[in-house]
């Protein structure tokens, strides 16, 4: 009897060792399986770091482009405008003439015809000293520069136009109609939107024109020019357009 329990003792225990060595390998299966991996999940993990960098590096640079890139020209194109007269590119003795050379010089003495009547009624009638500055300012800028622009035109071979468009003949009927603090109003804020708009092309020729006779004119008008926007600013008469209503035009 006692042999046999012996026996069974020994099988008992025999059979937990072989239970508890097989725990054991598969143990030592699972840490190697374990270490086996490891490596390859570092070099996934790398690989995608590297892998993400890129594409956020790549999302960095498009997106500039995306909004701003394709949409520089056409607005610069669409706040500058000038118009082409067919001409081509003539050779002169100050440099080649270009059609835009042409239309700014043509745009000068247009500015002029109405601009000067304009700041003769704001003399006449303007209510502020400030306003009957700015119309002085007129005169004295738009004389000296629409007998640069004809002097320019002269030499260059250049025809000019010998009165106001039909937009500028416009407003200069407005103001004709206007009078007290509606005048004032009304003449601050159509010859300040009018030398935004011609401040434009005063830089973007300034700029290009290689002919060196337009670039005496260009830079004679970015003076004036400013100077007009300056005292026309002063008036406090200015209705500034609101962010981004340049963009909606």
């Amino acid at each position: 009897m006692r042999t046999l329990r012996s026996l069974r003792s020994l099988r008992s225990g025999h059979s937990l060792r072989s239970v508890r060595s097989l725990r054991s390998v598969s143990s030592l299966r699972s840490v190697g399986s374990l270490q086996a991996r490891r490596p390859m999940s570092r070099r996934t993990l790398g690989t995608g770091l590297i892998v993400f960098s890129l594409a956020a590096t790549l999302l960095a640079l498009l997106i500039p482009v995306y909004l701003f890139g394709s949409a520089g020209p056409a607005a610069a194109g669409a706040r500058t405008s000038w118009t082409d007269d067919g001409e081509g590119t003539r050779q002169t003795p100050a440099g080649p003439l270009t059609a835009l050379d042409r239309d700014f010089v043509r745009r000068v003495r247009m500015a002029g015809l109405w601009e000067k009547p304009a700041g003769k009624l704001a003399r006449e009638r303007g209510t502020t000293d400030a306003v009957r500055m700015a119309g002085d300012h007129l005169i004295d800028g738009h004389s000296e520069l629409d007998q640069r622009s004809v002097d320019t035109a002269r030499s260059l071979g250049v025809s000019l136009p010998e009165r106001p468009g039909a937009e500028q003949q416009g407003w200069l009927d407005q103001l004709q109609d206007s009078r007290g603090a509606t005048f004032d109003r009304l003449f601050a804020n159509l010859v300040r939107a009018a030398h935004g708009k011609v401040f434009g092309l005063v830089a973007l020729v300034r700029d290009r024109t290689a002919n060196a006779t337009v670039r005496a004119l260009a830079t004679r008008a970015n003076s004036v020019v400013l100077d007009h926007i300056t005292v026309l600013e002063n008036t406090g008469l200015v209705d500034f357009p609101h962010p981004g209503d340049n963009e909606k035009k």
